[in-house]
């Protein structure tokens, strides 16, 4: 059995000097240290053995094992750097004199419905805001009047990292901070109006209108005397710009605890023309944005007094709209980075 260790071992010596591809070599490190491997099955052999025997022959089966992995862990390690430098070689290559194809891409159409509706809510005094994707728990949630034992956490599945902060579930975890950042606004009269847009997270099966990742924009007024008319009159104004028609809408109560009354602001479904379609889940409608007054205690936690001052929000779906605006049947069409999907699509502003 020594002499077939030792041609075992000259047979992959062999094999491993004409790999030079990471797929091939795999290859040969399940065929001999897989579970069906050649060294696997002379371990496997060693029942057949005297006690005596089964010491020596374990021992160097087990070398053979440890060469075997190291070999291949060198030659991974060595190919990986050609590959490094082979690209390295082809980017010498690259010509950056050559003028560019700007007939080879467009904006993504979210892009376009996005700084559509920054232009619409900038005109009505309105400032744009970015904010972080990673936050902390208390800015995705405690500070919009959602502790740590609310139910309302169960519907939202966050993914959460190692350190302990979040990718957020929704925009309104900025919601905290632009508060703070303009209180002292409303005290020389000038109301707070921001909206941040921004990309969301949530772990959930995807389908038709349901994505893991999608695009919201957050939207907030704070002054006195703010009420629902408010809302309602820059949601319909910001509608009928991005449609360049009336758009049919609807408010239904709705449970959000950083509003209070909160409401789901729906809108006919454009695709279906509100006959019902997979997208609108065969209702009619699609629900595009949670909105409502902003419940006092996340006023307060923002540090505005709601005994003088109210404000509305809004979570406007962006990526909903896209579909709306655009006839897209499948939101995950937008994620897919498919470019037959996607070129239909140019800039038109």
């Amino acid at each position: 059995m020594n002499n077939e260790i030792l041609e075992l071992k000259q047979r992959f010596e062999d094999e491993l000097a004409k790999i030079d591809d990471l797929q091939e070599l795999e290859n040969i490190r399940v065929n001999y240290l897989g579970k069906k491997g050649l060294v696997t099955d002379l371990l496997k052999r060693m029942s057949t053995l005297s006690a005596e025997e089964r010491k020596t022959f374990g021992q160097k089966v087990n070398e053979l094992k440890g060469i075997v992995g190291d070999r291949i862990v060198s030659r991974t390690a060595e190919l990986r750097d050609m590959a490094i430098k082979q690209e390295i070689e082809r980017m010498k290559e690259f010509d950056l004199s050559v003028p560019a194809d700007l007939g080879r891409g467009s904006y993504h159409p979210v892009t376009l419905i996005q700084r559509q509706c920054e232009n619409v809510f900038r005109s009505m005094g309105f400032t744009i805001e970015d904010y972080s994707e990673i936050v902390t728990d208390y800015e995705c949630f405690e500070a919009v009047n959602i502790p740590k034992d609310h139910p309302a956490r169960d519907m939202q599945d966050t993914f959460y990292l190692n350190n302990g902060q979040l990718l957020k579930s929704h925009t309104s975890a900025a919601q905290n901070a632009i508060l703070r950042k303009y209180g002292k606004s409303l005290e020389n009269g000038v109301p707070i109006k921001a909206i941040f847009p921004g990309r969301c997270f949530r772990n959930e099966a995807t389908d038709a209108c349901h994505e893991n990742t999608f695009f919201q924009m957050e939207g907030i007024m704070v002054d006195k005397d703010i009420s629902i008319s408010n809302l309602i009159y820059f949601m319909k104004a910001m509608l009928s710009e991005v449609f360049q028609k009336d758009i049919k809408v609807r408010l239904r109560p709705g449970f959000f605890p950083f509003v209070e009354p909160g409401f789901e602001l729906d809108i006919s479904c454009l695709i279906c023309g509100g006959e019902g379609c997979p997208s609108c889940k065969h209702s009619g409608w699609l629900e595009l944005c949670p909105c409502g007054m902003i419940h006092p205690e996340v006023l307060r936690m923002g540090g505005i007094d709601p005994e003088k001052y109210t404000g509305f929000a809004f979570g406007l779906g962006l990526t909903r709209l896209v579909m709306m605006k655009y006839g897209i049947k499948d939101i995950r069409d937008l994620n897919s980075g498919s470019l037959k999907a996607m070129s239909q699509f140019t800039d038109d502003e």
